[in-house]
């Protein structure tokens, strides 16, 4: 793995934890533990120690004796707060109506945790003994990744009118075009890394489109919203779901490589 992709991982990760230590909470946008309920016992407590295992696996895995014990536990920490979203696939309906949309969205909600923790995955993966673990754990990886952004594409084109509230006004074209223009984006990337065409540059674009969003939207909400958790969490989480797609990229090119090296093996030994 390339090791910067890495550290922005880890980074993102270490910053998310120390929002949450100093407002005491999660993050309600990204660790939505209020899905089960408005009053969860020892809730602040639980708030602390997400914090410090987040800042522990954060700076463990900058370091290379200790990057697959830091992977694996962002890796959890990840897939934990996609659990936080469950109970939500009953909630939503509930509350908002049995649609199509709702359904899209908290299946968004649902894979922006899960794409974290597959990059954690896929680092720990990478420095393990046995190969099949690799091979496994990069196609589970190709599979969230693709499916989920997928998702993330019809979740623009289902809701168009409340995601241009995420496009800035001085946005040329319209807002409307460029929810439908990334939605679009989302789904091509999508559908590359599943049928594996082009599946090194699309997570590549698709790091660089989820970065352009940051420094466009979030970046900017922090300005207007200094007080808020959320958009300060929002703000490390998008750094973490960047470098998890620089991440499955390398882990593509690794595995063309591979591929390609084999072919060479092989053909060699014919001849």
């Amino acid at each position: 793995m390339k090791r910067v992709a890495v550290y922005i991982y880890g980074l993102a990760t270490v910053a998310a934890g120390i929002m949450d230590f100093v407002w005491g909470d999660f993050d309600h946008s990204h660790q939505p533990i209020q899905a089960f309920g408005d009053h969860i016992p020892g809730r602040t407590l639980f708030a602390y120690i997400t914090a410090f295992w987040m800042i522990g696996g954060g700076v463990a895995i900058l370091w290379r004796r200790s990057t697959r014990a830091g992977a694996a536990a962002l890796a959890l920490i990840y897939l934990i707060f996609a659990i936080f979203w469950l109970p939500r696939f009953y909630t939503a309906p509930l509350v908002l109506g049995f649609r199509i949309p709702v359904m899209i969205g908290v299946l968004g909600g649902f894979g922006t945790q899960l794409i974290a923790s597959a990059g954690g995955a896929l680092v720990c993966a990478s420095l393990a003994a046995r190969d099949s673990t690799w091979s496994r754990t990069a196609l589970i990886a190709r599979w969230i990744f693709g499916l989920c952004s997928i998702d993330f594409g019809l979740a623009h084109w289902t809701d168009i009118k409340d995601m241009t509230v995420y496009v800035p006004m001085w946005m040329p074209l319209g807002r409307e075009f460029w929810v439908i223009a990334t939605g679009l984006c989302f789904i091509l990337a999508g559908l590359a890394i599943l049928s594996g065409i082009l599946d090194v540059l699309a997570p590549r674009l698709l790091a660089l489109m989820l970065f352009v969003f940051s420094v466009v939207t979030l970046v900017p909400s922090i300005f207007a919203f200094p007080r808020s958790h959320d958009v300060w969490g929002g703000n490390a989480y998008q750094l973490a779901a960047v470098a998890a797609a620089w991440i499955l990229a390398d882990a593509n090119a690794r595995r063309a490589a591979k591929r390609e090296h084999n072919s060479e093996t092989s053909f060699a030994e014919v001849s």
